[in-house]
């Protein structure tokens, strides 16, 4: 007889997918469903500003989905297929999911300028306001870049140096989104993706004459040195 007790077995169930934390794909495509819903005439434009933000917000994939449950368009069957990156988009999974940074403007004005990091995901959100986000003098932590820019009877300038890559996709509600794409002839060179909606409002990206990455070349060989000495370390 075996007087030893085996542990209680770990509780294995399933975790509901309403519970599963949502990824930036799922974001963009309960976004995607909210701009056509705004297009459509099924949403006013203070309803969608206000159910994108919650969107940016939401943590799980329960939350992101009672967004749209009252659409049509949420409802609809249609045989999932492998996802293939728009054009001007990075590549899903190219881009960890850090911490977002956020830029709001709701009758104001914001402005992030001068010699600052900007994170791998940025918001900025202009509610009849006004966001300025200058990159020419920041300082590139990382390669990739991905801002998120929603404008609502509002204004969001993104400014850029020479030196890098700028892509964008978005579009514009009777308002306008614009994005002038910029080919960096070095490989290192961050990479800075726009995109987002205007509403009655404008988005605008563009590179900002005279300015220049000066030290992306020193930038990327300081963080190959800085992970080789820390392995070595180990």
């Amino acid at each position: 007889m075996d007087l030893h007790k085996s542990p209680a077995p770990a509780d294995r169930r399933p975790v509901p997918p309403a519970e599963l934390r949502c990824s930036d794909a799922d974001r963009d495509r309960i976004a995607d469903i909210l701009r056509e819903a705004l297009a459509e005439g099924r949403l006013t434009a203070e309803e969608h500003a206000e159910r994108v933000d919650g969107v940016l917000s939401a943590k799980t994939v329960g939350e992101l989905e009672r967004f749209v449950r009252d659409l049509p368009a949420a409802h609809s069957r249609r045989t999932p297929s492998a996802p293939v990156p728009a054009a001007g988009r990075p590549t899903p999974g190219a881009i960890p999911a850090d911490p977002e940074e956020r830029v709001v403007a709701v009758f104001s004005s914001a402005v992030r300028r001068g010699r600052w990091r900007p994170g791998r995901h940025m918001h900025a959100y202009a509610v009849f306001g006004t966001v300025e986000i200058d990159l020419s003098e920041a300082i590139f932590e990382h390669q990739q870049v991905l801002i998120k820019a929603i404008s609502v009877f509002g204004n969001v300038e993104i400014r850029v140096p020479e030196n890098i890559s700028l892509r964008g996709t978005g579009g514009g509600v009777l308002g306008n989104f614009e994005v002038s794409p910029l080919d960096s002839g070095e490989p290192n060179a961050p990479v800075v993706y726009v995109d987002g909606l205007a509403v009655l409002g404008n988005v605008e990206a563009k590179p900002k004459r005279g300015k220049l990455v000066a030290d992306i070349l020193d930038r990327v060989s300081s963080k190959v040195d800085r992970a080789l000495r820390k392995h070595l370390d180990r």
